[in-house]
Parts: structure tokens; sequence; C-alpha cells
């Protein structure tokens, strides 16, 4: 799922030798799966163990802030939820971050009961962390996206184009109750949450920006797949209680995550030198997206997210 094609990264010895947290000493370096903008590396030295995180490249098509990156890394290490930051060589395109030991979840792993309250708390945590450089809004990334495939003659899911109307709708109900936006991790899929049996650390940051709370809770239940019991169990824990229309307005903010990520997917299927078929990933996000926002619970969601409970 790593592995990049050839010529896409530098000799990984050589790079590192130009990254003054790891050049110059004895290092065990092993790859780590995942990672479909940048490679992973456990990289083990005389001082400690490491994740060294390597751009791959494309990251100015897909609204990538390195810097934004970078300094949004080091807030949430403060905020006791992000692995601790130990360098970001711009030069190399390498950041270098404390290796949590831990298990990475999967998706089953996200939507058991035991875990779901451990999950908000990390989330809450996150979200009142100092505020991050950057915002992130899917209405206006999706927008992006768009004219970037647009430019690049990139071929897209057909019928994208028809499921702006629903977007607009939801992003309408969605203006009843707006939010102030707090800092979001925004790419909450299972292989982000590390949990070392005590605590549940959020890891990845390449998207990491200024959002809607709910967009963080509607991702996870999107990218994850969780049931809907399991999200309204997130939202009520993240909020103290059960709350019916913030429940709605994640969902929403989730199937709009959905419909914007497919084009991330469509985009990276075209440029990205990573091994991995990113048109299937795109695809699978994209017929998520019909099914919510053309189903028959939609107008419901509309409601409820612009209604009190």
């Amino acid at each position: 799922m790593s592995q990049a094609r050839a010529g896409a990264v530098p000799d990984v010895d050589a790079l590192f030798d130009r990254v003054p947290s790891l050049a110059g000493r004895p290092r065990v370096v092993s790859e780590l799966p995942g990672g479909l903008t940048n490679r992973n590396f456990k990289v083990a030295t005389p001082d400690g163990v490491y994740v060294a995180r390597v751009a791959v490249g494309g990251g100015d098509l897909l609204a990538i802030d390195r810097e934004n990156e970078f300094r949004n890394s080091v807030r949430a290490a403060r905020a006791g939820v992000g692995a601790p930051v130990i360098e970001y060589a711009r030069q190399a395109g390498v950041l270098v971050i404390g290796y949590l030991e831990g298990r990475t979840l999967a998706n089953a792993d996200v939507a058991h009961p035991d875990r779901i309250p451990r999950i908000a708390r990390a989330c809450r945590r996150l979200h009142a962390a100092e505020r991050f450089d950057g915002d992130f809004d899917m209405f206006e990334i999706a927008a992006r996206y768009r004219a970037v495939v647009a430019e690049h003659g990139i071929t897209i899911p057909a019928g994208w184009d028809e499921l702006a109307g629903p977007v607009a709708a939801a992003r309408e109900a969605l203006a009843v109750r707006a939010e102030p936006t707090v800092p979001c991790n925004n790419d909450l899929l299972a292989a982000n949450f590390i949990d070392d049996g005590d605590r549940v650390w959020l890891i990845d940051y390449e998207y990491s920006g200024n959002n809607d709370a709910c967009f963080e809770l509607g991702n996870i239940w999107a990218e994850c797949h969780l049931p809907d019991e399991a999200l309204a169990s997130l939202v009520a824990h993240y909020y103290g209680r059960p709350l019916r229309h913030k429940v709605a307005r994640a969902m929403l903010l989730g199937l709009v995550g959905r419909w914007g990520w497919t084009l991330w997917g469509a985009i990276q299927a075209a440029v990205s030198p990573i091994d991995f078929d990113f048109w299937s990933w795109a695809m699978e996000r994209f017929e998520g997206a019909v099914a919510g926002l053309g189903g028959p619970g939609f107008p419901r969601l509309l409601d409820e997210a612009a209604r009190e409970d």
C-alpha cells in the first residue's frame, strides 16, 4: 500500500543523511504501511525511535501545505494528542516525529463501544488546542479540486457534478446553526488512530486546519464506516449528551466529505507515484456520497441539522 514506484523518492539512506536528527549515527530503517501522499519510515537510532514522513509530491494539487502540517503537528503534540515533533527538514521534505508505541486501529476497532468514548476525548483534546494555521472547509476544497481536474483533464466519476445540488442544500441547512471552527485533523481514517492502551493518539496532520467539529466526527463516521449508532455514541460522548441535530450535522458533513474526497482520489489516480488503486478508493467514496446525498433519508438530515433538539 505504501510502496512507491521507482524514482519517486531518492535513496532513503542518502535522504536521511540530510536530516540532522537522523544523520551521522547508526540507524535501522523499516518502511511502515499506509501513507497515500507520503512514505513513512520507522527509524531506530541509539537516541530513540522515530517516524520519518517523506513527502512524495503532488501536494500542491491536493491542498496540502507542508508548513502548516509541521506547525499544526507541533500544536497537536503540545495538546497531548499528537506525536512529539523532532524536526522538520524543509529542504529534504522530511518531517521527523516520535514513534508512538501502540495499536494502529482498523475500522472495527474504531467502532468498538469501549473505544468510542476515548476517541471522543482525543477529539475534544485536539479541538481545544491552540488554533491551527490554515482553515479546512470541504465545500471550498471540493471546488478547488474540481478546478484542478478541469485544468488537467483528469477523469472523474460520471455523475459527480450532479450531486452539487444536494451538496448546496446541505450547505444551506448547516449554515442555519453555524458554529465557530476549532483545530481539526480532518483526516481521521482508522489508520490515523493509535491506541497505546491508555490514550488514543491522533496522527497525520497533512489536512489539518480549523474546521467545524462535526466535520471531524462525521468524517470519522464516513471514513471508518461506522454504524449510525456508533456515530450517535461518538457525538453523545463528545458533547456530553445525545444531540440529534449534531448527529445529523456530522452525517451531512461526512457525506460532503465523501463527495470531496472522491476528487482527491481521482487526482491521485492521475498523478501519484504511489502504487495504490486510487480510482477504486475514489469510487468507494463516490458511491457512499450518492447513496447518502440521493437517499430517502437525506431530507430528514437537512431538517434535523437545522432544528434544535
